[in-house]
Order: C-alpha cells, then sequence, then structure tokens
C-alpha cells in the first residue's frame, strides 16, 4: 500500500468492483466510508467487514449527494488516505439511438463527479504527503468507441486526467493512479445493456482478481494498472495501431454485444 492507508472511501460500493474493494482493504485492516445509490446495500456490506464502516447513501449525480461526499472527502477529522473513484456506468448501442439524458447522466458520474471528488480529497493528501486516489477507468479508454461512443469518451478522460495529475503529486508521496479493467464479471453488463458475446466468460476476469490486482500496482506507486495479460494486449495495441483500425475493430465488437 502506497505510504499508510488507514483510511478509504469508496464510490460505487455496493458491488462489483467496489465492493470487492472494500473485502481487500479491510482483510488489510483499513477502514471503509462506503457511498453508493443503495443504502441497503451498502449496510449489508458493511456487516460483513471486520473494520470500522460509514455508510454514506448518495447519488453522485445530484448535486447535494455529491456536496456531501466531497464534505467527507476534506474532512480534517477522520481524514481520507485513499479515495477508490469507482462509481460509474455503461451504455451501448448507436449514439443517435441512445436517450439524451441517459448519456449526459453517464458524463456527469463517469468525469465530473469523478474530478470533484479527486479535487475535495487530494489538497489533504498532498498537505500529508501519503495515500492517493485510484480512478476505475477501462481499456475502452484506450481507442474510439462506436457504439459505445460517450462510454469510450468518458474513460478517455479518466485515462488522460489520471495520469497527468499522477505527475503533478508524484513527487509529493502521494500516488494517483488509473485502473483500467477489461471484461469483468460484475452486474456492469445488465446495467448497461451490454451483451457479452458466447466465450466472454472465459476471458472476464472476477472483480477480485481486478482489485488484487489494482492493489498491487498501487503500492508500487504505478501511474497505470491493467489487470490481465490480454487487456494489457489490448492497450498496447490500440496504442500503435492507427485510429482508422482500432475504430473498426471497436466498432464491430460493439455493435455485436450491444444487437
Amino acid at each position: 500500500m502506497q505510504g499508510r492507508v488507514q483510511r478509504a472511501l469508496i464510490t460505487g460500493a455496493s458491488s462489483g468492483i467496489g465492493e470487492a474493494f472494500a473485502h481487500h482493504l479491510a482483510d488489510r485492516g483499513v477502514e471503509l466510508v462506503l457511498v453508493a445509490r443503495r443504502e441497503d446495500r451498502l449496510r449489508a456490506l458493511a456487516g460483513t467487514l471486520q473494520v470500522a464502516t460509514e455508510v454514506v447513501p448518495a447519488d453522485l449525480t445530484d448535486d447535494a449527494d455529491l456536496g456531501r461526499v466531497e464534505a467527507r472527502l476534506a474532512a480534517a477529522h477522520a481524514p481520507i488516505d485513499l479515495l477508490v473513484n469507482n462509481a460509474g456506468y455503461g451504455a451501448y448501442g448507436a449514439f443517435a439511438d441512445l436517450g439524451a439524458n441517459r448519456q449526459v447522466g453517464m458524463v456527469e458520474l463517469n468525469t465530473i463527479a469523478l474530478l470533484r471528488c479527486a479535487r475535495a480529497v487530494l489538497p489533504g493528501l498532498v498537505a500529508r504527503g501519503t495515500g492517493g486516489i485510484i480512478n476505475v477507468g477501462s481499456v475502452a479508454g484506450a481507442q474510439p468507441d462506436p457504439f459505445a461512443a460517450t462510454y469510450g469518451a468518458t474513460k478517455a478522460f479518466v485515462s488522460s486526467f489520471s495520469q497527468a495529475v499522477h505527475e503533478e503529486v508524484r513527487a509529493e508521496g502521494v500516488t494517483v493512479m488509473l485502473l483500467a479493467p477489461g471484461l469483468t464479471t460484475t452486474e456492469f453488463a445488465e446495467v448497461s445493456d451490454l451483451h457479452a458475446p458466447s466465450g466472454a466468460a472465459r476471458v472476464a476476469m472476477s472483480a477480485d482478481e481486478v482489485v488484487a490486482a489494482a492493489l498491487r500496482d498501487f503500492a508500487r506507486g504505478r501511474a497505470v494498472s491493467v489487470p490481465g495479460s490480454g487487456n494489457r494486449l489490448v492497450v498496447a495495441a490500440a496504442g500503435v495501431s492507427p485510429d482508422g483500425i482500432t475504430r473498426r475493430v471497436s466498432g464491430w465488437m460493439h455493435r455485436r454485444m450491444s444487437a
């Protein structure tokens, strides 16, 4: 763990990768602040953890709720040493066919809320010279994503933003890391209307595998964590291939997955 992390705040903690972070950090003795919309799920999760746990029900697309989470992140009492910016969702289909409100909400949650939470906690981290932020992006942020255009764009923002801020604060003893998982076995597909192709389950990683890799990389002070050799190959290929190729391949895949 980068520095001594005594307390972590996790957004989107009620399921999937966020829930896995809660279990892994609790196993390390880290106190937790759990944030998500579903209070019942958060309280059920808190009851399974053997560490001091706060539950903060909040919809991060609601300005008042987001303000309460920002205040907790900036609080000097019981300070937050690690922010896991995990809340987010996707939507798959042609841009012109998907509802505008759903896509604007995705931008607000995946980028604006992530930015505001990071800005709330970072001054305290820098002042103490320890801890950091894990921003959950996606391999989808490595190339244009036809039929997931807005989602891919939000994850491209998370990638660029995370790596830039990592460089700004790394000399201060603070780590900001992009976590870019690929296909992961969570509720994400159901919420996003994503229809994974046959055989996808064989290559999907579990949330536990993703989080274990992320925490190892965070402890090493890395700027980017891409769990899984297959996912690292995808990101590497996207980095050296012309956009005309990557967007066609991505479009072909997403057209099948959103059908």
